[in-house]
């Protein structure tokens, strides 16, 4: 097997990270990221599980800790981001609807 590079390692990491943010985003039209606690486990797990290949790459020096801690971060920064104009959607579709 050809030795792991960190270029490599960070790739599959921030592929991974995408993934999980791919999977909000198209839930996002579903109205499910603010209406199903299962869809909140899930994405949960799926940090969870990302969160501990981050530090299985620090563990084993593939990557630096705050290289790790700053994937980590990114991600949540841009999940927190898509929950936040999701519920926005919702509470300006709600106030509108009591203005009618």
């Amino acid at each position: 097997m050809d030795s792991l590079t960190k270029e490599f390692a960070v790739h599959v990491l921030k592929e991974d990270a995408n993934r999980i943010k791919r999977l909000i985003r198209n839930q996002k039209n579903s109205l499910c990221i603010s209406q199903c606690k299962a869809f909140e486990e899930v994405v949960d797990t799926q940090m969870y599980g990302f969160s501990q290949q981050v530090s299985f790459a620090i563990r084993v020096g593939i990557i630096e800790k705050d290289e790790g801690q700053l994937i980590l971060s990114e991600l949540e920064r841009e999940l927190n981001q898509l929950y936040n104009d999701v519920y926005q959607e919702n509470y300006e579709k709600n106030e509108s609807g009591r203005e009618e």
